[in-house]
């Protein structure tokens, strides 16, 4: 595959036209009366037109045909995408999945819509406030079909094999380790090249943005710089039997059949777009002296709620650092929420949890349900010499938190078969160290 170019910024005011078409841009207005090449202009609106400037979100798309030519949506089969959170009875316990499988190719062929699994969620999609949780397991690329989401933005997530993603705007190459947004509205396809598996968090009405830094400063954490948007690319294809573009609506599928390739944009100017970050640039800020922080320093992406400070879903990751906290138990502590973790992995092993948290698996802690170190990461933890050493080395665990309390489907908890039934046994050997005659017990700080 050649390197695929790309912009450089967060939320950028950004510009491209595909070389082929030198000039292909209008010159001082947006939607002349006769466009460059004979192109259809057409915008995208990712907020409503009155936000302030600030949060308007837009983009100007000049395309071969606009995407209105297409024949009538049609409903198809939703397969395991849903937005019903009362499928079973709510389940406050900790709750963690084995490795989610993956078709196998010989068995049956699943692209990136048809391996679609919703696990949980919460709100809803009509009032334009809720999120939810997929997982996807796919093992082929979608074939003359597209994809785009009426109900909200996707942080995809991969976890096992890259994907190649065509969209309006160009294309994206995303790999484990990295991640991208395709946010509300946006048509892409994936090609897969493997039995491929990752995590999506959908966020409804709201988009992802990066976070306030506060007293950390003008630097830290995910850079804007880092983020990296494609570039203009375009096919004029005529597909023989029609191109499905398929759409998710009220948390329904929908397709409808047109006769050429959606991708078919020839430039486009504007600061809503697809965009892409590698988890490895995230300047990471920890403690130096004694405690922890909370885990927010760890946040890439917020996608935020009407309540100052409070999130519908932050991104959250728990890359490699150093630890250097003196008097202080390392690993996260014990904790009761009022937000709702899911958790996952990317590859290698979580800290407070060395077996059993597998990668391609997950956990979710629901609001107030307690959680924490199992009883081995205690033990050791409580008696290591502190000294400075690497931590998550070779690892990328992330947490998708949210201030709504999720419901999990039934596929979550009995279809897919990957419910770690004996998940609250790795606290099961916590013991009391109680010394009530001795008020400093000996340690190895």
């Amino acid at each position: 595959m050649p390197e695929l170019k790309y912009i450089s910024g967060f939320g950028n005011e950004c510009a491209s036209e595909d070389p082929r078409c030198p000039g292909s841009l209008p010159h001082g207005q947006n939607n002349p009366q006769i466009c460059p090449y004979n192109l259809y202009a057409e915008q995208l609106s990712g907020s409503a037109f009155t936000c302030p400037r600030s949060t308007n979100k837009r983009s100007w798309l000049y395309r071969i045909l606009p995407s209105v030519c297409h024949k009538p949506f049609e409903s198809i089969d939703q397969g395991y995408v849903t937005h019903k959170w009362d499928e079973v009875d709510p389940d406050p316990n900790q709750l963690r999945w084995k490795p989610f499988e993956i078709p196998k190719t010989s068995q049956n062929k699943v692209d990136f819509v048809s391996g679609l699994h919703t696990l949980c969620g919460a709100g809803d999609i009509r009032s334009n406030n809720g999120l939810a949780v997929h997982i996807f397991l796919c093992n082929s690329s979608m074939e003359n079909r597209c994809f785009y989401n009426s109900d909200g933005d996707f942080l995809i997530v991969p976890q096992k094999g890259k994907l190649l993603i065509y969209t309006e705007f160009g294309k994206m190459c995303v790999q484990p380790n990295e991640i991208c947004v395709i946010q509300r509205g946006m048509r892409f396809s994936i090609d897969v090249f493997e039995e491929t598996r990752g995590y999506i968090l959908e966020v409804y009405g709201v988009h992802f943005e990066l976070p306030d830094l506060g007293p950390i400063g003008a630097n830290g954490l995910a850079n804007p710089r880092d983020f990296l948007i494609p570039v203009a690319w375009y096919e004029d294809r005529q597909v023989q039997g029609g191109y499905t573009v398929i759409n998710k609506y009220q948390g329904k599928l929908f397709a409808a059949k047109q006769a050429v390739s959606p991708f078919n944009v020839v430039a486009w100017h504007g600061n809503y777009t697809p965009y892409k970050y590698n988890l490895e640039n995230f300047m990471v800020i920890n403690s130096v002296a004694f405690d922890h922080a909370d885990p927010s320093i760890f946040t890439v992406l917020t996608a935020k709620s009407v309540r100052t400070g409070v999130a519908i879903a932050d991104f959250v990751i728990f890359p490699p650092r150093w630890g250097v906290a003196e008097k202080t138990f390392r690993p996260p502590y014990y904790h009761r929420n009022c937000m709702s973790e899911f958790m996952g992995l990317i590859r290698g092993h979580y800290e407070a949890k060395q077996g059993g948290f597998l990668p391609g698996g997950g956990s979710l802690h629901s609001a107030m349900t307690p959680h924490g170190p199992d009883a081995d990461c205690f033990e050791k933890a409580s008696k290591a010499k502190l000294v400075p050493e690497r931590i998550a080395d070779g690892t990328m665990a992330f947490m998708f938190e949210s201030s709504l309390s999720l419901a999990v489907t039934k596929w979550g908890l009995k279809t897919s078969c990957c419910l770690d039934e004996n998940y609250y046994k790795c606290w099961e050997p916590l013991k009391s160290h109680f010394t009530p005659n001795s008020r400093n017990p000996t340690g190895p700080n």
